[in-house]
Protein backbone atom coordinates (compact mmCIF):
# COMPACT_ATOMS: atom_id res chain seq x y z
CA UNK A 1 0.00 0.00 0.00
CA UNK A 2 3.04 1.87 0.60
CA UNK A 3 3.05 1.99 -3.62
CA UNK A 4 -0.14 4.33 -3.69
CA UNK A 5 0.81 7.43 -5.78
CA UNK A 6 -1.17 11.12 -5.71
CA UNK A 7 -3.10 9.89 -9.50
CA UNK A 8 -4.15 6.40 -7.92
CA UNK A 9 -5.49 8.79 -4.98
CA UNK A 10 -7.51 10.29 -7.48
CA UNK A 11 -8.38 7.54 -9.43
CA UNK A 12 -9.88 5.92 -6.39
CA UNK A 13 -11.89 8.79 -5.24
CA UNK A 14 -13.73 8.73 -8.73
CA UNK A 15 -14.54 5.65 -8.12
CA UNK A 16 -15.97 5.84 -4.85
CA UNK A 17 -13.05 4.87 -2.93
CA UNK A 18 -11.11 6.26 -0.37
CA UNK A 19 -8.11 5.15 2.25
CA UNK A 20 -7.62 5.22 5.67
CA UNK A 21 -5.13 3.48 8.55
CA UNK A 22 -5.94 1.94 11.10
CA UNK A 23 -3.81 4.32 13.62
CA UNK A 24 -1.61 7.44 13.54
CA UNK A 25 1.47 4.79 13.85
CA UNK A 26 0.40 1.80 11.39
CA UNK A 27 2.01 2.26 8.41
CA UNK A 28 -0.52 0.26 6.36
CA UNK A 29 -3.11 2.23 4.38
CA UNK A 30 -6.32 0.30 3.20
CA UNK A 31 -9.47 1.40 0.66
CA UNK A 32 -12.92 1.87 1.95
CA UNK A 33 -15.76 1.70 -0.24
CA UNK A 34 -19.27 1.44 2.53
CA UNK A 35 -21.91 -0.03 1.89
CA UNK A 36 -23.97 3.46 3.51
CA UNK A 37 -22.04 6.67 3.05
CA UNK A 38 -22.70 10.20 4.94
CA UNK A 39 -23.35 13.00 2.22
CA UNK A 40 -24.08 16.50 3.33
CA UNK A 41 -26.64 17.90 0.76
CA UNK A 42 -25.85 21.59 -0.38
CA UNK A 43 -29.11 22.17 -0.07
CA UNK A 44 -30.01 21.06 3.56
CA UNK A 45 -27.46 22.27 5.68
CA UNK A 46 -28.87 23.38 8.98
CA UNK A 47 -27.81 26.68 10.64
CA UNK A 48 -29.09 26.38 14.22
CA UNK A 49 -30.33 29.43 15.85
CA UNK A 50 -27.15 29.13 17.96
CA UNK A 51 -25.14 28.60 15.38
CA UNK A 52 -26.54 32.07 13.38
CA UNK A 53 -26.15 34.22 16.56
CA UNK A 54 -22.72 32.95 17.03
CA UNK A 55 -21.66 33.53 13.34
CA UNK A 56 -23.34 37.11 13.80
CA UNK A 57 -21.17 38.08 16.56
CA UNK A 58 -18.36 37.65 14.05
CA UNK A 59 -14.97 38.01 15.69
CA UNK A 60 -13.24 35.38 13.40
CA UNK A 61 -11.80 35.07 10.21
CA UNK A 62 -12.14 32.54 7.20
CA UNK A 63 -9.23 31.70 4.48
CA UNK A 64 -8.68 29.18 2.00
CA UNK A 65 -5.25 27.42 1.94
CA UNK A 66 -3.83 29.60 4.31
CA UNK A 67 -2.39 26.67 6.01
CA UNK A 68 -3.52 23.47 4.45
CA UNK A 69 -0.49 21.50 6.48
CA UNK A 70 -1.95 22.79 10.13
CA UNK A 71 -5.06 21.63 9.29
CA UNK A 72 -4.48 18.39 8.49
CA UNK A 73 -1.82 18.20 11.98
CA UNK A 74 -5.21 19.75 13.60
CA UNK A 75 -7.71 17.09 12.28
CA UNK A 76 -4.71 14.46 13.00
CA UNK A 77 -4.11 15.34 17.04
CA UNK A 78 -6.63 13.52 18.84
CA UNK A 79 -6.23 10.46 21.36
CA UNK A 80 -7.42 8.11 17.65
CA UNK A 81 -6.73 8.65 14.36
CA UNK A 82 -6.66 7.28 11.23
CA UNK A 83 -3.99 10.21 9.24
CA UNK A 84 -1.13 8.45 9.01
CA UNK A 85 2.56 10.01 7.65
CA UNK A 86 1.93 8.16 4.10
CA UNK A 87 -2.22 9.93 4.02
CA UNK A 88 -0.54 12.53 4.69
CA UNK A 89 2.18 12.55 2.79
CA UNK A 90 -0.36 12.06 0.04
CA UNK A 91 -2.73 14.34 0.65
CA UNK A 92 0.16 17.32 0.62
CA UNK A 93 0.63 16.15 -3.01
CA UNK A 94 -2.88 16.38 -3.74
CA UNK A 95 -2.83 20.14 -2.23
CA UNK A 96 -0.04 20.85 -4.35
CA UNK A 97 -1.72 19.33 -7.59
CA UNK A 98 -4.51 21.65 -6.81
CA UNK A 99 -7.15 18.64 -5.56
CA UNK A 100 -7.02 19.03 -1.77
CA UNK A 101 -8.22 22.28 0.04
CA UNK A 102 -8.54 24.01 3.46
CA UNK A 103 -10.69 26.05 4.65
CA UNK A 104 -9.92 27.40 8.34
CA UNK A 105 -11.19 29.76 10.84
CA UNK A 106 -9.24 32.04 13.05
CA UNK A 107 -9.62 34.13 15.71
CA UNK A 108 -6.95 36.51 17.14
CA UNK A 109 -4.65 34.83 14.37
CA UNK A 110 -5.28 31.56 15.47
CA UNK A 111 -6.77 28.36 14.26
CA UNK A 112 -9.91 27.64 15.71
CA UNK A 113 -11.80 25.36 13.49
CA UNK A 114 -10.82 24.33 10.03
CA UNK A 115 -11.88 21.23 7.44
CA UNK A 116 -10.08 19.75 4.57
CA UNK A 117 -10.65 17.54 1.84
CA UNK A 118 -10.50 16.63 -2.09
CA UNK A 119 -11.99 17.83 -5.23
CA UNK A 120 -12.65 16.28 -8.36
CA UNK A 121 -15.33 17.42 -11.12
CA UNK A 122 -17.86 19.13 -8.95
CA UNK A 123 -17.06 16.68 -6.24
CA UNK A 124 -16.11 17.63 -2.98
CA UNK A 125 -14.64 14.58 -0.70
CA UNK A 126 -14.68 16.00 3.30
CA UNK A 127 -12.02 14.20 4.92
CA UNK A 128 -11.75 15.65 8.17
CA UNK A 129 -12.41 18.43 10.87
CA UNK A 130 -11.56 20.34 13.94
CA UNK A 131 -12.47 22.54 16.95
CA UNK A 132 -10.40 24.28 19.54
CA UNK A 133 -13.30 26.69 20.48
CA UNK A 134 -16.50 26.58 20.67
CA UNK A 135 -18.49 25.86 17.18
CA UNK A 136 -15.21 25.93 15.60
CA UNK A 137 -16.03 23.14 13.03
CA UNK A 138 -19.69 24.16 12.53
CA UNK A 139 -18.62 27.64 11.52
CA UNK A 140 -16.06 26.12 9.27
CA UNK A 141 -18.95 23.51 7.61
CA UNK A 142 -21.06 26.77 7.44
CA UNK A 143 -19.11 28.62 5.31
CA UNK A 144 -17.59 25.83 3.01
CA UNK A 145 -21.26 24.66 2.25
CA UNK A 146 -21.60 28.00 1.08
CA UNK A 147 -18.51 27.92 -0.59
CA UNK A 148 -19.10 24.98 -2.41
CA UNK A 149 -22.67 25.79 -3.03
CA UNK A 150 -21.43 29.46 -4.67
CA UNK A 151 -18.58 27.89 -7.09
CA UNK A 152 -20.27 25.53 -8.77
CA UNK A 153 -20.57 21.55 -6.64
CA UNK A 154 -22.58 19.01 -6.65
CA UNK A 155 -21.68 16.31 -4.33
CA UNK A 156 -20.51 17.31 -0.42
CA UNK A 157 -19.04 13.61 0.25
CA UNK A 158 -18.93 13.07 4.02
CA UNK A 159 -18.14 9.16 3.98
CA UNK A 160 -19.78 8.59 7.47
CA UNK A 161 -22.66 9.74 9.37
CA UNK A 162 -22.34 10.60 12.74
CA UNK A 163 -24.38 12.59 15.50
CA UNK A 164 -22.86 15.43 15.32
CA UNK A 165 -23.06 15.77 10.95
CA UNK A 166 -26.42 14.09 11.56
CA UNK A 167 -27.84 17.61 13.43
CA UNK A 168 -26.40 19.65 10.67
CA UNK A 169 -28.17 17.96 8.04
CA UNK A 170 -26.23 15.06 6.93
CA UNK A 171 -27.83 12.13 5.76
CA UNK A 172 -27.12 8.50 4.82
CA UNK A 173 -27.58 6.78 1.44
CA UNK A 174 -26.76 3.98 -0.15
CA UNK A 175 -23.48 2.67 -2.09
CA UNK A 176 -25.35 2.44 -5.45
CA UNK A 177 -26.99 5.82 -4.81
CA UNK A 178 -23.84 7.62 -3.85
CA UNK A 179 -22.12 6.32 -7.14
CA UNK A 180 -25.01 7.84 -9.05
CA UNK A 181 -24.66 10.84 -7.61
CA UNK A 182 -21.08 10.82 -7.73
CA UNK A 183 -21.09 10.29 -11.67
CA UNK A 184 -23.23 12.96 -12.10
CA UNK A 185 -20.86 15.20 -9.88
CA UNK A 186 -17.85 14.22 -12.27
CA UNK A 187 -19.27 15.21 -14.94
CA UNK A 188 -19.40 19.02 -13.66
CA UNK A 189 -16.16 21.64 -13.76
CA UNK A 190 -16.10 23.55 -11.00
CA UNK A 191 -13.28 25.27 -9.34
CA UNK A 192 -12.81 25.30 -5.68
CA UNK A 193 -10.88 28.65 -6.36
CA UNK A 194 -13.10 30.50 -8.27
CA UNK A 195 -16.38 32.21 -7.22
CA UNK A 196 -16.99 35.50 -5.73
CA UNK A 197 -14.82 34.69 -2.78
CA UNK A 198 -15.98 33.67 0.97
CA UNK A 199 -19.27 34.83 1.97
CA UNK A 200 -20.00 37.49 5.08
CA UNK A 201 -21.22 35.82 7.66
CA UNK A 202 -24.66 37.38 7.72
CA UNK A 203 -24.69 36.41 3.96
CA UNK A 204 -24.18 32.61 4.13
CA UNK A 205 -26.96 32.54 6.70
CA UNK A 206 -29.18 34.55 4.29
CA UNK A 207 -28.43 32.04 1.23
CA UNK A 208 -28.56 29.04 3.34
CA UNK A 209 -31.79 29.80 4.44
CA UNK A 210 -32.69 30.15 0.77
CA UNK A 211 -31.60 27.10 -0.41
CA UNK A 212 -32.87 25.01 2.50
Amino acid sequence: MNAITPELLLYAYGNGIFPMAETRDDEDVFWVDPKRRGIIPLDGFRISRSLARRMRRGGYEVALNRDFAGVVEACADRDETWINDTIFDLYRALHRMGHAHSLEIRTDGALIGGVYGVTLGGAFFGESMFSRATDGSKIALAHLVDHLSQTGFRLFDAQFLTEHLASLGAIEISRADYHTRLNDALQVEADFLSGPGLGAPQDVIQRNNQRS
